[in-house]
């Protein structure tokens, strides 16, 4: 069962550093281009839960590392994120994200797959300034993965047929890696030995399976207010997350067949009839049961970490990702 803390928002450990990493962030993205600036402050308006950020801070600060490379590691991983989602909202032809109209809508595909390339290289850049072969490796390995989840969840679009193990490599690669390379890099900043790394790593890509699952279970279970995005649109991209891979084992082979028929064409026509059996079969309370279990996996993990205010951070953060409605 996820252990729960009683540590209040206003006690967060990490609120002050990230307002440090905000200002990073605004003064790292200037540029000469106009065009860049302009798409560059409508992303940072749009705001974001800064999940990856906040575990390069934890992760250092329980391990005791203070120095200014956090801020700017933690930049970094912003950047990478939010290149990744410019990408991804290109792709999948999004056009709400965070309750605002995407980049690519508002500024056109072009231009946001070119500052999306601007985040990737100036985030190498600022790689570079921290001076650490150990730091470049991590986050290089990490963007290498993250495109290859990418190709692969192209290549599962449309398929109804998609075997769960293959459905959870995808998030691994895609959302995963880049959680499991936040928690990696603050206790790479400590100087902390292999095994301790490797149970920050751990952290970091259980978590990141819990949240993506979760995700993916919202977007059959939440409304578009909350979640800042179109119920739906997972089924519109044609892609057969945890939710609907379920729901079509369980259901009768008549609405196995209306599924199929709406992953295979990405067709909402039918989208009140599915969200009705993926509700009815239990596939919602099953997804998060799974999304439970990776934040368990995240806690154990955690046990190898002193006891402190940023460790008592990270077990309220596996708990926060599990239990919320965006």
């Amino acid at each position: 069962m996820l252990e729960t803390t009683a540590l209040h928002p206003a006690a967060d450990p990490a609120e002050s550093a990230l307002r440090r990493v905000d200002a990073v962030i605004r003064e790292r993205l200037s540029s000469r281009v106009a065009l860049i600036d302009q798409i560059s402050a409508y992303i940072v308006g749009a705001g974001g839960k800064r999940i990856r950020p906040r575990l390069v801070l934890l992760f250092a600060e329980a391990l005791g590392f203070e120095g200014p490379e956090r801020y700017e590691l933690a930049a970094i991983v912003e950047f990478i994120h939010t290149a990744t989602l410019l990408h991804d909202d290109v792709v999948d032809e999004s056009a709400l994200r965070r309750g605002r109209a995407t980049a690519n809508a508002m500024f056109g595909n072009a231009a946001s797959v070119l500052v999306g390339d601007f985040l990737y290289s100036r985030a190498f850049q600022m790689m570079v300034s921290v001076n650490r072969m150990r730091v470049l490796d991590v986050l290089a390995d990490a963007t290498n993965v993250i495109a290859e989840g990418e190709v692969l969840q192209l290549m599962n679009m449309h398929d109804p047929d998609l075997a769960v193990h293959d459905y959870l490599q995808v998030i691994r690669y895609k959302t995963a890696k880049l959680f499991e390379a936040s928690a990696r890099l603050g206790a790479v900043l400590a100087g902390a030995d292999a095994a301790l790394e490797e149970s920050c790593a751990d952290f970091g890509r259980s978590l990141g399976t819990a949240f993506q699952l979760v995700d993916d279970l919202l977007d059959y279970e939440g409304n578009s207010d909350e979640l800042g995005k179109n119920v739906g649109d997972d089924l519109r991209e044609g892609k057969p997350t945890l939710p609907l891979l379920l729901a079509m084992e369980r259901a009768s082979a008549a609405e196995r067949t209306m599924i199929r028929h709406a992953i295979e064409h990405g067709e909402l026509e039918k989208l009140p009839e599915i969200l009705a059996i993926v509700r009815r079969t239990g596939a919602l309370d099953a997804t998060r049961d799974a999304a439970s279990a990776e934040a368990e996996k995240a806690q154990t993990a955690l046990r190898a970490l002193p006891a402190s205010a940023a460790r008592e951070a990270l077990l309220e953060l596996c708990v926060r990702s599990v239990h919320r409605s965006s």
